[in-house]
């Protein structure tokens, strides 16, 4: 308090005819300075440190009420999208379902078509299994017949006269004409 005191003092010591001088008492010029910086400060610095304050409030909660508008507007395109993402997952799935009932009907059909092939085959190779157990018979049946047409003529050959085996020899033939054709 003393200090204060005596910058007062200083005060009236200065003179006042235009000199200017200097106070080199620190403890007794910084508080003075200081409250008059803080006092216009407070004085002038309060509105506009109000005004800063309220404009970023202002601008706070502009953005604060654009988000809730932005995300209110969002929501419908959001539910849009879930109730379309539902709708393909239940697509997606039906033709996974009908994929697989699909791929099913296409192996049975598959197999009974395989199936029926081999039953086709089967009766393909029994039917060539008969035809060439036919052709074998009807050959050895000729065979057969040729060696006893042959063990005839040789009989008849040697119990027949000339003229009588010549005639025989044509009617033979004649017959054996009819049977190959």
């Amino acid at each position: 308090m003393k200090n204060i005191s005596n910058s007062f003092v200083y005060f009236s010591h200065w003179p006042f005819a235009g000199g200017f001088g200097f106070n080199t008492d620190i403890l007794a010029t910084n508080p003075i300075n200081l409250s008059v910086v803080f006092g216009v400060l407070i004085f002038f610095g309060k509105r506009v440190l109000n005004d800063l304050l309220d404009n970023r409030k202002q601008r706070i909660l502009n953005t604060i009420r654009n988000s809730d508008k932005i995300s209110e507007e969002a929501i419908e395109p959001l539910e849009k999208a879930k109730y379309y993402l539902r709708k393909v997952e239940m697509e997606a799935d039906r033709f996974r379902v009908n994929g697989y009932s699909e791929i099913e009907r296409e192996k049975l059909n598959l197999i009974n078509s395989t199936y029926a092939t081999l039953e086709q085959l089967e009766n393909y190779k029994n039917e060539t299994i008969s035809f060439e157990q036919q052709r074998a018979i009807n050959q050895v049946q000729q065979h057969v017949f040729q060696q006893a047409l042959q063990g005839a003529f040789r009989t008849l050959n040697n119990c027949l006269n000339n003229e009588l085996h010549l005639r025989t020899n044509i009617g033979m033939l004649g017959v054996m004409k009819e049977i190959i054709d």
